[in-house]
């Protein structure tokens, strides 16, 4: 295990890389929404009352957060998405590109198309949230994806996706999660795209529910029979996960953390968990950095201001194998987490690194 970068980047699969290799390591589309997080709520909201915050952020949300979490893990991301040609458009576009370092050369400006917006207020480790949202246009024109080491999404039961299939064909690795089953039927085969799945990750009460089973550890075993590589995350308890391609199976505990906001919790441990994938790691490194990261995420507000990238991880790193030297109860976390000393340049504790800007109020400025 290798990897090369500065000091406020690192590349997880650069001695992977190889001439003739496709320009991009993930492809994701989706809708990308202006979030507006109002933190600091000492209730929810009263009708009939003014409830004042005392912090507020905003950030790109919606499939930001996934590519978002993939670009500060250094995979080289390109986003497919619809943008407002108006001052959240330009904001989110801006963010993405230059704050974060996405390509978006897929993806369209709209004129005339007002940006989606969530409002989400967060308060006892809950949220709630309000949208608007008018539907993007089609495009004039349906490409194929472009070519990518991996591709992600989230399956809708009822729904199928020609890109999905046209990058499984194209020799991308599709790595997806699922959303609740509004309809209750909880069909694994109302999942047309699930065949073409390199990897699974759904959570334990969808795993569940799937599979008929009572268990997280026994759904992903289900699951493992129809799919490749099955995750089933259990939230603060960790995850369990089955490599049939490799015969290896996986458990971790949950890290004990401050939980503030779980927004984008799930995106960010499957960015975390492709991320060791597509690097080659073994499978009890690939689920324990997933949930590492996805356990830095909750520990601040928004969905794509909370994702954590190397400077997180190895600041993490420091204090946990600091305290396991000085003979605190570390030693167990700093046994399964030994992995990151390869991963992160020596003497490294923590490092700068040009985050999108916390509000919209300052763009420009």
């Amino acid at each position: 295990m290798s990897t090369a970068g500065t000091a406020d980047s690192i590349d997880p699969l650069a001695a992977l890389r190889a001439p003739g290799d496709p320009e991009h390591d993930v492809y994701l589309t989706g809708t990308v929404f202006l979030d507006i997080i109002f933190t600091g709520l000492d209730h929810a909201p009263v009708r009939g009352t003014e409830t004042w915050a005392r912090g507020m952020g905003s950030s790109p949300g919606g499939i930001a957060n996934m590519a978002t979490a993939l670009a500060r893990l250094g995979l080289h991301t390109t986003l497919a998405a619809a943008f407002g040609a108006d001052v959240y458009g330009d904001y989110c576009w801006e963010s993405l590109a230059g704050g974060e370092g996405i390509d978006l050369s897929h993806s369209r400006r709209l004129p005339g198309w007002h940006s989606p917006v969530t409002v989400s207020m967060a308060y006892d480790g809950e949220r709630t949230m309000v949208t608007h949202e008018h539907p993007a246009p089609p495009p004039a024109t349906h490409t194929a994806p472009p070519p990518s080491r991996a591709c992600v999404t989230a399956f809708e039961p009822g729904r199928q996706e020609d890109w999905v299939r046209q990058a499984h064909t194209q020799g991308s690795r599709i790595f997806a999660d699922v959303g609740w089953d509004d309809s209750g039927r909880w069909d694994l085969a109302a999942l047309p795209d699930l065949g073409y799945a390199h990897a699974f990750l759904p959570n334990a009460a969808e795993a569940q529910r799937y599979t008929r089973t009572d268990t997280p550890e026994q759904a992903v075993r289900a699951l493992a029979d129809l799919v490749p590589i099955a995750v089933v995350t259990r939230g603060a308890e960790g995850a369990v996960a089955i490599d049939s391609l490799t015969g290896e199976s996986a458990e971790v505990p949950g890290l004990p953390v401050a939980a503030l906001d779980p927004t984008g919790a799930g995106d960010v441990f499957v960015a975390g968990f492709m991320t060791g994938t597509l690097a080659g790691w073994p499978l009890a490194e690939r689920l324990a950095f997933a949930n590492l990261t996805a356990a830095l995420s909750v520990q601040h507000f928004g969905g794509s201001l909370a994702a954590p990238g190397w400077a997180e991880v190895a600041a993490w790193w420091a204090l946990t194998s600091q305290a396991a030297d000085d003979g605190a109860a570390c030693g167990e976390l700093a046994h399964r987490y030994g992995f990151l000393n390869e991963l992160i340049p020596a003497g490294v504790r923590e490092w700068p690194r040009l985050r999108a800007l916390p509000t919209i109020g300052f763009r420009g400025a």
